[in-house]
């Protein structure tokens, strides 16, 4: 049995979060043309101004203890009502297909009351079914469905609600 944490990471371990950026962007340069620079790197600025964002909390994931990825929730809105958004959502390949992003976004959604706002992109068909079925699961099927265009990239956004504390309680 899988032991999830989530815990909201300290400005010491922003660093590390943005060491996992590099494999979030290579995953992403799947539908993204996005290149590796000549060290082997993709180029990625560091995110200085969305950590000092106030509304931007960053959460580091692990898996019976070991590192197993990152979320962050930030107030970067596109759908109207929404307070809360996912603004990252990383999962390392090893850890995926047994629940662990499934138990973050439930958490999130727990922990952090409010209208919610997630996202994906269409061309990604794994975050298609994968937020397709949690959004539904987690909003029993009380939510509203966008199709908008970000960065020039068709993406559907959903809007719900946290779920009332009842309907889940996890750990942390």
């Amino acid at each position: 049995m899988l032991s999830i944490t989530l815990h909201a990471a300290h400005r010491d371990e922003l660093e590390t979060i943005e060491n996992l950026m590099q494999f979030y962007t290579y995953d992403f340069s799947e539908w993204l043309p996005l290149e590796l620079g000549e060290h082997g790197f993709f180029s990625l600025q560091p995110l200085t101004d969305y950590w000092r964002n106030p509304a931007t909390r960053p959460f580091l994931i692990r898996v019976n203890g070991e590192l197993a990825g990152f979320v962050t929730v930030d107030d970067n809105i596109q759908v109207p009502g929404a307070e809360h958004n996912i603004g990252y959502l990383f999962v390392a390949r090893r850890f995926r297909g047994q629940g662990v992003a499934r138990f973050v976004v439930s958490a999130l959604l727990s922990r952090v009351p409010g209208q919610w706002q997630i996202f994906h992109l269409d061309e990604n068909p794994c975050a298609r079914a994968f937020w397709a079925r949690v959004v539904a699961d987690l909003a029993a099927g009380e939510f509203t469905s966008h199709r908008l265009m970000i960065g020039g990239h068709p993406c559907t956004l959903y809007r719900l609600a946290s779920p009332r504390p009842a309907a889940i309680s996890p750990s942390f």
